[in-house]
């Protein structure tokens, strides 16, 4: 039944409810949105809608620089942060397709000067977040041991936190060693790799790499009410400029900034194999199995929300950026926001039974 699915995902159809019914669910969805950056105190947010192949709804609100009263309009930045591991999830299947990756084969098999436990690792374990390896990012969520070269002698001098396929457990070393093995195989660097591949294949010429350090033009500031530990009475709620450390050896888990409208662009491609086939889709959206052969939470690249009654499936990064994509209702909704804390995936399933079919509703 998953083939037939993802064969149908996003595909051109009529909207069967009927225009009418798509007017009423944008309406419907724009009140919303409004009202929920009122609850949550979100300072700028994108939104866009596909439905049947098409964007039918492209939104944006409030402010992507609040010092500076700069409007969150269509052109602005937003980072994926970790829903950028789906891009790397298509990387890694338009390797295999090509004939240059086996998901199946171990990391030995592409990168040296590994350390004896992790050799054995396959591919796709990286991809699932089954590898049991231990974790190159800190409890705080930056690397540790003053710089990258350290962070990686660091983690390699570690025992490995499981034995492969044992547990699942997201990390961001997984996502390290990938951006390596798609730059070896793919014979460009990790970011022109996604770029020339990707990018530029679908027409997102807005989209990028870089966290707060970088100068990245016409970019979302990112917030967060979360207290600074000052001695200031209203610390605790504060809008405050949140920095995210996302270092070149890590973009491949988080590095991509981008807008809504590209990322809706991105997913209509996806869906019309116009980046991998059918087939390959199929496989990056089935749950990695454990050996226990128990679903993993992960696909390739892809948080998979749900396989029943109706697959579901993810990018979600930041606490702040998320889409979902539902194969069976060929709909996508992307949410794209500058608020850390405002996690999207919460409220975009409301938005997106706006969307579903009459038939889907009536269950």
């Amino acid at each position: 039944m998953i083939p037939r699915l993802l064969a149908s995902v996003l595909c051109c159809y009529a909207f069967s409810a009927g225009a009418g019914s798509i007017e009423e669910a944008n309406d419907l969805t724009k009140q919303s949105i409004q009202n929920i950056m009122q609850e949550q105190r979100i300072p700028g947010l994108q939104i866009a809608v596909v439905k049947d192949g098409r964007v039918v709804l492209s939104e944006s609100y409030g402010l992507a620089n609040v010092e500076n009263r700069i409007p969150a309009t269509r052109a602005i930045r937003f980072p994926l942060n970790s829903a950028t591991k789906a891009f790397t999830g298509v990387a890694m299947m338009q390797l295999a397709e090509a004939g240059l990756v086996d998901l199946d084969a171990p990391l030995s098999r592409y990168l040296d000067d590994l350390p004896a436990a992790w050799r054995g690792i396959l591919v796709r374990q990286l991809l699932g977040h089954t590898s049991g390896l231990p974790d190159i990012v800190g409890q705080q969520g930056s690397i540790e041991g003053g710089g990258e070269a350290a962070a990686w002698r660091g983690a390699k001098s570690r025992p490995v936190a499981a034995a492969p396929g044992e547990v699942f457990a997201y990390n961001q070393t997984n996502y390290a060693l990938l951006a390596q093995i798609i730059s070896k195989q793919g014979k460009l660097p990790y970011e022109r790799y996604i770029a020339e591949r990707q990018f530029a294949a679908v027409g997102m010429p807005l989209s990028t790499f870089g966290d707060s350090y970088d100068l990245v033009s016409n970019a979302a500031i990112i917030y967060a009410y979360s207290p600074r530990g000052t001695s200031a009475k209203d610390d605790s709620n504060r809008l405050s400029h949140w920095f995210y450390d996302i270092p070149y050896g890590l973009w491949a888990g988080g590095g991509i900034q981008s807008t809504a409208d590209e990322v809706a662009r991105w997913l209509i491609a996806l869906s019309k194999g116009q980046l991998i086939s059918q087939s390959s889709l199929q496989r990056m959206w089935t749950p990695e199995k454990l050996n226990s052969g128990a679903d993993g939470a992960w696909g390739a690249g892809w948080p998979v929300l749900q396989t029943k009654p109706e697959l579901q499936v993810a990018g979600i990064g930041g606490a702040r950026a998320a889409f979902i994509v539902y194969p069976e209702q060929r709909l996508a909704v992307v949410v794209l926001t500058n608020l850390a804390g405002a996690h999207p995936q919460r409220f975009i399933p409301r938005i997106a039974d706006l969307y579903r079919d009459n038939a889907q509703r009536a269950k």
